[in-house]
């Protein structure tokens, strides 16, 4: 298989080394020193396209992705206000996109356990939840897009938790999620329920990002010669 790499930073090169390993050809590589290269002709030279740049730039790599053609697996976060105008494309344009906040194997199980251990804590009214989250310095967005995963879905399975808020807060209503930014550190999430009697959590700690890496080059063989906008779950056939 044949891939563009979209965002050449930590996380581009993590995939770089997985793809490659796996014995596909990276054939075009774009970060912020050559953006010219970024045309429909470098890019028809792929047989799938991975995303990995900032809230700042995703919509519009992907949405040029999309007109082109060029079927799109996406792990920026920050940006998912614009994602359904993404899935539109995709569609009228007939070609493939996936979209994670996270591309772990490992954290998509954790998401599986989430919404779970949610469902059955939604008639236990004594147990307060939040979640807590920690990465490195370098991360552009605050929370991550997986703690935002994990909150929502944790809010869609708990009746008395109405919204999430990136701050201690006195509002029972309000899914609290506390992050901190510390060198180093690929990802920490943590699901704390914590009642009068005990503590229940799950936690799920990245050691690098070759996890990461290896479920978006997954995403990309999964996505090669598909048609229409898929998940992790699809990948993983959860």
């Amino acid at each position: 298989m044949k891939i563009a790499i979209l965002g050449y930073g930590k996380m581009g090169k993590a995939i770089e080394e997985v793809a490659l390993s796996r014995n596909h050809e990276i054939v075009v590589k774009i970060n912020d020193e050559n953006l010219a290269d970024f045309t429909q002709d470098n890019l028809r030279q792929a047989d799938v396209a991975i995303e990995f740049t900032g809230p700042h730039s995703a919509f519009e790599n992907v949405k040029q992705c999309m007109l082109w053609k060029i079927p799109v697996v996406c792990g920026s976060t920050g940006w998912l206000q614009r994602l359904e105008e993404i899935r539109s494309l995709c569609i009228s344009n007939n070609t493939g996109f996936i979209y994670a906040s996270n591309f772990s194997v490992g954290v998509n199980i954790f998401f599986e356990l989430n919404k779970r251990l949610a469902a059955l804590m939604n008639t236990q009214k004594e147990y307060e939840v939040r979640v807590e989250e920690i990465h490195h310095t370098q991360k552009k967005d605050s929370p991550s897009g997986t703690a935002i995963t994990l909150a929502e879905q944790i809010i869609e399975n708990i009746d008395r938790k109405k919204s999430w808020v990136n701050h201690i807060s006195d509002n029972t209503d309000e899914l609290e999620i506390i992050s901190e930014r510390t060198d180093p550190a690929p990802g920490t999430h943590k699901v704390i329920y914590t009642s009068p009697v005990d503590d229940i959590e799950i936690i799920h700690t990245a050691h690098s990002r070759k996890g990461f890496a290896l479920g978006a080059v997954l995403a990309a063989e999964f996505l090669m010669g598909r048609k229409g906008v898929f998940s992790m779950k699809d990948v993983l056939k959860f």
